[in-house]
């Protein structure tokens, strides 16, 4: 595609440079692990399309279930008005949570975390104490609107917009020997900081850092640090909910829980954008009230969009199947056996896994960034080998839906080994 055509590409693609890119891949269908272009090549999605795919493309489970929702009700303003699938889609999903109360529809994981924030800010100003601050990781990432860039890293990607961002305070996230020195970043931060609303934090795995992962206990420790000062705890589980991390939910290994916790991707199954945020009832307690001005004046046209709260049951309905989670432990089993295998690679800088979620970092001279030039060749050599794996920089990561097959896995980790045996030709 010529630079001229690109320049008149109507379509503006997201986290592309559109005058340098390479032509898109135009997508034609999909089904199970697989994507069909129009010249009828067929990729191998082992990173679920942005990890929303949780079932595999086009599942006809949840195909069905739109498709009879379409014919009834499409959409209805959800103030004043409920209607049957988001009441259903409350109890389950609410059902499955832990210590969550209450929830909060949106339309993608940007929202579902300025909905926590907002939440977070006016619990403390509906009860007299401002508090505004908020406490995040080093190298985070919870979406791209204003309120998420803020608590997220301030990097390359939102630098032009630094002076618009609210005030964060960081810490380095527990990872395995560092647990001591978070937890002491925390105490100090609270101990120094009395008008500090909220804890926000990805938790066990930092996904757009390069899938870093630290264990429950580190996280347990500082949540438990945040109880002792009474400050909120946010978990974004927009990347780790729906059982990527083993469990239902990262949470799940968590004790205590988060206050506040926040979905999307998964949440249909990929089918469509919707989102949610929960919370427990001491914070919907604080906006419980005769006083108007106490409202959470919040709200998105597609809220509890109906058509999406049918294709958030029917993905629901094969979570709840046994069936599904005999895959993803097949999945993961896999996968670690595959990061024992690889780790000793002279190639190989790193290796983690958690459930189905497996990431590597390849050896390379330059520094370890989504820039790293190393990305945009990786990225090539496995499309045309027919895999969809989209680098961090230099790190690979593997996050399939469940319905990948043991040897359509196999054959993942088979062209990782084949990158790594020829690094230096790529």
């Amino acid at each position: 595609m010529s630079d001229a055509f690109q320049n008149k590409n109507p379509i503006w693609y997201p986290f592309t440079q559109m005058k340098t890119a390479a032509p898109p891949i135009p997508i034609v269908r999909g089904e199970d692990a697989y994507l069909y272009d129009a010249d009828g090549n067929r990729y191998l999605d082992a990173i679920s399309s942005w990890w929303v795919n949780l079932h595999g493309h086009s599942h006809p489970h949840i195909a069905e279930k739109v498709s009879a929702q379409l014919k009834t009700l499409e959409h209805v303003i959800f103030a004043g008005f409920t209607h049957a699938g988001a009441e259903e889609l409350s109890q389950r999903l609410l059902g499955h949570l832990p210590h969550q109360s209450h929830i909060f529809f949106s339309d993608n994981g940007s929202t579902a975390v300025e909905v926590a924030l907002k939440m977070a800010i006016q619990y403390w100003y509906n009860q007299g104490k401002p508090k505004t601050k908020f406490v995040a990781f080093n190298h985070g990432y919870h979406g791209d609107t204003f309120g998420a860039m803020s608590v997220g890293h301030q990097g390359e990607f939102n630098k032009p917009f630094w002076p618009f961002l609210f005030e964060v305070l960081y810490i380095d996230p527990p990872v395995r020997g560092m647990e001591y020195h978070s937890q002491e970043q925390l105490r100090r931060l609270l101990a120094n900081h009395d008008d500090i609303a909220a804890f926000i934090f990805e938790p066990l795995v930092q996904g757009v850092a390069g899938m870093v992962m630290h264990e429950p206990e580190g996280l347990t420790g500082l949540i438990d640090i945040c109880h002792q000062y009474q400050i909120l705890t946010i978990a974004d589980e927009v990347m780790t909910g729906f059982g990527r991390t083993g469990k239902w939910f990262a949470s799940d290994y968590l004790d205590p829980n988060p206050s506040i916790m926040c979905f999307s991707k998964g949440l249909t199954g990929g089918t469509m954008a919707m989102a949610a945020t929960t919370c427990d009832d001491s914070i919907y307690d604080a906006f419980y009230s005769d006083d108007k001005m106490k409202t959470l004046f919040h709200g998105h046209s597609f809220t509890a969009n109906p058509v999406a709260c049918a294709a958030s049951l029917a993905s629901l309905d094969l979570l709840e199947q046994e069936e599904c989670w005999n895959r993803i432990r097949q999945i993961e089993t896999q996968q670690a056996e595959f990061a024992n295998h690889i780790k000793s690679h002279p190639n190989v800088k790193s290796v983690r896994h958690l459930g189905v979620i497996f990431a590597l970092e390849f050896q390379s001279p330059e520094e370890t960034s989504y820039f790293n030039p190393l990305r945009d060749r990786l990225y090539q050599y496995f499309l045309k080998a027919g895999f969809l794996l989209r680098p961090l920089g230099n790190i690979i990561y593997i996050l399939p839906p469940y319905c990948t097959t043991p040897e359509q896995l196999k054959r993942i980790h088979e062209v990782i080994v084949s990158a790594l045996d020829t690094l230096d030709k790529l």
